[in-house]
């Protein structure tokens, strides 16, 4: 571009000009990517390698292994009294599924777990709601869990006994104590947590109490949360084993606890195992199927926990 050419595009003040100005354009250019050198495409796994990725894979793969550990360990030990086999135990399972008996045990257990750990649940959040709403609540919080959490539930058995007799309310007793201070910690940890800019934008739309606790402190807090009723659910579930071993039948009727008490009288051990294998079975069943669902579809779906 010439002087002369930049000055009629671009004309000066001095010379009086009203015409516009216009800046210069640049040619366009385009250049080719040069290809990428030592640097090999990716390539697909093989079918072995994506089925390994699979979690439920790789725990079946570990149960595999505890099951031949727990054959050999039964051939080598060779007293079907004191270790019966994996084979054993599975039969007896199957037989005790397939006849009911089972079946009618672990819904009886199942039906008092499922009472006092719903009470449990609804007593830690009304601890909670008052712990972070007022100051009564967080001293009465604290002193409550510092009495009752390291009081081990099966130690409440006989006071429940004398309170509630042989019978279901006993066992939803001690069910609730243990699934209560827990829940109760791991609620409030996770409300403590909550960012401030969270509890701010609460405050700022007029939310208080209950409304408060809701809709800002509950799916802020829900991992803590999750965590909490995972713990409960785990303590509850043994303290209830642990009570029907015990006292034995609740109204006449007895449990998995009672059942495997029971055939241990009787020196059906492989009766025992197969009871034993259920509690664990159901175990992982609650753990792979419930909790970990509703992981999945809150809080890794909303990108809060990985």
């Amino acid at each position: 571009m010439t002087a002369s050419t930049a000055a009629s595009e671009f004309p000066s003040p001095a010379s009086g000009g009203n015409a516009p100005r216009v800046p210069p354009v640049r040619p366009e250019t385009e250049r080719a990517l040069e290809p990428l050198a030592g640097i090999a495409p990716a390539r697909p796994l093989p079918p072995g390698a994506r089925v390994w990725q699979q979690a439920w894979v790789r725990k079946l793969a570990i149960l595999a292994v505890l099951a031949l550990l727990w054959e050999a360990l039964a051939r080598w030990q060779d007293n079907d009294l004191l270790l019966p086999t994996f084979l054993q135990t599975a039969r007896a399972l199957g037989e005790g599924l397939a006849s009911g008996e089972l079946v009618e045990k672990t819904g009886l257990s199942l039906a008092v777990l499922l009472k006092g750990y719903l009470a449990g649940i609804l007593g830690a959040f009304v601890l909670t709601t008052l712990a972070v709403s007022t100051r009564f609540g967080r001293d009465l919080l604290s002193t409550l869990t510092s009495m009752f959490n390291p009081l081990p539930a099966i130690a409440l058995l006989p006071l429940a006994l004398l309170w509630f007799g042989l019978g279901q309310g006993s066992l939803v007793f001690v069910l609730i104590h243990s699934v209560l201070w827990p829940l109760a910690l791991n609620t409030y940890a996770g409300f403590q947590a909550v960012p401030e800019t969270l509890r701010m934008a609460g405050r700022n739309y007029g939310l208080r109490g209950i409304r408060y606790v809701l809709q800002i402190l509950v799916p802020a807090a829900l991992p803590a949360i999750l965590s909490g009723l995972k713990i409960g659910w785990a303590f509850a579930w043994r303290t209830l084993i642990a009570a029907e071993l015990v006292f034995g039948a609740s109204s006449g009727k007895g449990g998995l606890g009672w059942y495997i008490f029971q055939n241990r009288n009787e020196l059906y051990t492989d009766k025992v195992f197969a009871g034993l294998a259920l509690v664990v079975i159901i175990g992982l069943l609650v753990e792979g199927l419930g909790f970990r669902t509703l992981e999945r579809v809150t809080v890794q779906r909303w990108g809060v926990q990985r």
